[in-house]
């Protein structure tokens, strides 16, 4: 009795960590959910969207910018060396199309064509969108409500559609959780999220832009380095309903090598307290799972990181709630995915058609 009491204690202890690192999450509404903010003036934001064989997901970002009540100065899109429609689509759409120059040596794709669009626009404040994300019915105008200077990055919310999409739960959380900007002890972003980043022009040339991380394929966070050191302020925040993505949906195949890519170097710039923090809680959710064995005492540890996971999973995607009933099968794929991240670190590995060295 006295050392499944014990155990009870540490898992409880483990399981208050998971609000410690992602806790804020559920205390606030996020702010592109609700429309108190600054000034929405859109006419002033140029929107850059780096595309590389991105004509199937361009139609719904183009289509869900054109109906927005707020509309941009203008929609760039850089062709990024694409072999299918990526440019014709673009134009269908109105967007001003820019055919990337050939990849320098020691850029990124996605580097080289931001920078390019960059060059290009024309307004004062620049909106960087992957490809893969779309907004809601007026979110466009909730985002740049809640920019109030400096930098923003928000993190979509993701549109798990197929069963084996739920297999990136914990990557999710991760990712959300590496910000550094959603836990109750942590409130400074120490990364931003690659899918969107808002920046005043002025600013974002201050710090060398994307040239000043050419080099880098998570170069959220390198950029992140960047304007912590320029004194620039920066916040993160989650989509809602208003800004959200679909990722990897080719295959189990392209949701492995995407995550592979960098998602190891990404949990090595997370910060040593918050990264201590984020390993007791998984650390905690393999002994719940463990613990199933000892009667009561397992299934009740069991069933409260169940139950804190639904929580959260809710707010950052549509995760279903078996997966987080069944946690242990997303969270055994999330340690083999990033062990295979960490081996294959500074080797090639396959994206879009590129072979790229695995950050």
């Amino acid at each position: 009795m006295g050392s499944a009491l014990t155990l009870l204690a540490v898992a409880l202890a483990q399981w208050v960590t998971g609000f410690l690192v992602l806790g804020r999450l559920l205390c606030r509404r996020t702010r592109s959910d609700s429309a108190a903010g600054g000034g929405a003036a859109a006419g002033s934001v140029s929107i850059i969207i780096p595309a590389r064989n991105e004509e199937r997901n361009l139609p719904v970002l183009l289509g869900s910018l054109a109906s927005q009540s707020l509309r941009p100065r203008e929609i760039i899109v850089v062709d990024d060396g694409s072999t299918d429609a990526t440019a014709e689509v673009a134009r269908r759409f109105g967007a001003t199309v820019v055919a990337s120059e050939p990849l320098p040596e020691g850029w990124r794709g996605k580097t080289w064509a931001c920078w390019q669009g960059a060059g290009a626009a024309t307004g004062d404040r620049l909106l960087f969108l992957d490809a893969d994300t779309w907004f809601a019915q007026d979110g466009l105008r909730l985002v740049l409500q809640s920019h109030r200077g400096g930098v923003l990055s928000v993190g979509p919310y993701h549109d798990v559609r197929r069963p084996y999409e739920q297999l990136s739960a914990f990557f999710n959380l991760m990712m959300t959780a590496g910000m550094g900007a959603f836990g109750l002890l942590h409130r400074r972003p120490a990364g931003l999220f690659g899918q969107m980043l808002l920046v005043n022009r002025a600013d974002y040339l201050r710090v060398g832009g994307h040239e000043s991380v050419k080099g880098r394929i998570l170069e959220n966070f390198a950029l992140a380095e960047r304007f912590r050191d320029a004194g620039i302020p920066m916040r993160c925040d989650i989509g809602g309903r208003a800004f959200a993505f679909r990722m990897y949906p080719e295959g189990v195949g392209q949701l492995i090598e995407g995550w592979t890519k960098g998602f190891a170097s990404g949990a090595a710039r997370t910060g040593g307290v918050l990264m201590l923090l984020i390993v007791l809680w998984l650390g905690g959710m393999v002994l719940s799972a463990i613990m199933l064995r000892r009667g009561w005492v397992g299934v009740l540890m069991y069933g409260l990181y169940a139950a804190q996971l639904y929580l959260l999973l809710r707010r950052i995607g549509r995760f279903r709630w078996y997966t987080s009933l069944l946690y242990p099968v997303p969270l055994v794929f999330f340690v083999l995915v990033f062990i295979r991240s960490w081996s294959r670190s500074g080797r090639q590995v396959t994206w879009k058609g590129r072979r790229i060295d695995a950050d």
